[in-house]
């Protein structure tokens, strides 16, 4: 009888990599927040960042704050992320800048929702009422052709002024204010054409294609449109936003929405139209905000603000004598409806004031064509 002696077969061990502490991780590193028990990579301009400052402050990068790598993108001509040079206005710190109305993601849908949502209950009450029966026929054409012709103006600044400067400033809060002027115009402008589909089905006799001869042909809207083609060829955002906000919309804007269509329209009888004018007119205001603080904090810059206001002075030279043709041209309109609210002179000289007061805020002198 014989033994046989089983012999185990060594296990062979798996060749993996081993972990090695070399205590060199950035969590083992002593920073001087290392104690804190909040995380901010920026200066908040509160003692708390707001939700906005926490959405918005560095979301678009910048070598010159953490991206020590550089751009890591550019162009076929050279040129890469979102160079400064895109601006003739210079700053020592653009980043200094935060929107004052604080819009971000959130707001854009939550403001502009009920903005919509008033519109449409009031529309739905006055067809309730049977008020647009009530118009007198100038009112009803002055609505057809005037206020449809407003539409252009805004889609116009929207989409190709706002949506355009949009992508080339060097901060995401420039940009994000920017967006949010480029979403209310654009929202601006479908209300006014949904609105005038509504008073084409609630009107007899309402010509809803009236506002396309009226804005391509009536002389009276021509300044009107060479001012707004002319703002979509400029290639300088900060010169389009410049010349938009703070120069169009006061001089010619405001006078239309405000001086015209608000301060006539319940003469008329009409207590719908000026509703949605006025969501126009709150959007505007909202965009001022943040244009005077931006070129207010430019014009003071400590290093290039003397340069900045003679580029800006440049600006008002070249523009205010184009808005103000623009606006005066608009003259004819205000004889048109049957029940008379305001003079045109009346009206001009407002928006010369508005006009001045803006310049004022940001240390500007106003241009002769515009002294009121």
């Amino acid at each position: 009888m014989s033994t046989e002696t089983e012999t185990e077969t060594p296990r062979q061990e798996r060749n993996v990599p081993k972990p090695v502490f070399t205590d060199a991780e950035a969590g083992s590193q002593e920073f001087p927040s290392s104690t804190s028990r909040s995380y901010n990579y920026f200066t908040p301009a509160k003692r708390r960042a707001s939700v906005y400052e926490d959405v918005t402050v560095d979301v678009q990068p910048d070598p010159a704050r953490h991206l020590t790598q550089g751009w890591i993108y550019g162009f076929a001509d050279g040129t890469s992320g979102y160079p400064q040079e895109w601006s003739a206005l210079k700053s020592t710190d653009w980043h200094k800048f935060l929107d004052p109305n604080e819009e971000w993601e959130q707001t854009i849908y939550r403001n502009n929702a009920n903005v919509v949502r008033q519109v449409q209950h009031n529309i739905a009450n006055a067809k309730a009422a049977h008020v647009f029966a009530q118009w007198n026929r100038a009112w009803t054409d002055v609505v057809a052709k005037h206020v449809g012709a407003w539409a252009h103006a805004e889609h116009g600044l929207g989409m190709h002024v706002y949506t355009i400067a949009n992508r080339d400033a060097p901060t995401n809060m420039i940009n994000n204010a920017l967006a949010v002027g480029a979403v209310h115009k654009l929202r601006f402008a479908q209300d006014l054409i949904l609105y005038n589909l509504e008073l084409s089905d609630e009107i007899e006799g309402f010509d809803g294609q009236s506002h396309l001869a009226t804005w391509q042909d009536d002389p009276t809207w021509q300044g009107v449109r060479e001012n707004v083609e002319r703002l979509t060829g400029v290639r300088d955002w900060s010169e389009a936003f410049f010349a938009t906000a703070l120069v169009f919309e006061p001089l010619v804007g405001e006078l239309f929405r405000s001086g015209f269509v608000m301060q006539t329209a319940a003469l008329q009888g009409d207590f719908v139209t000026p509703t949605l004018v006025g969501s126009g007119e709150s959007d505007v205001a909202r965009e001022q905000r943040g244009a005077r603080a931006l070129f207010g904090m430019l014009a003071d810059d400590e290093e290039h603000g003397e340069a900045n206001k003679a580029v800006m002075a440049e600006w008002l030279a070249a523009w205010t004598p184009v808005s103000v043709e623009a606006a005066r041209k608009l003259q004819p309109i205000w004889s048109q409806p049957a029940e008379k609210a305001m003079r045109f002179e009346d009206s001009m000289e407002r928006s010369m004031q508005r006009f001045e007061g803006l310049l004022s805020d940001i240390g500007l002198e106003t241009p002769k064509e515009a002294s009121a």
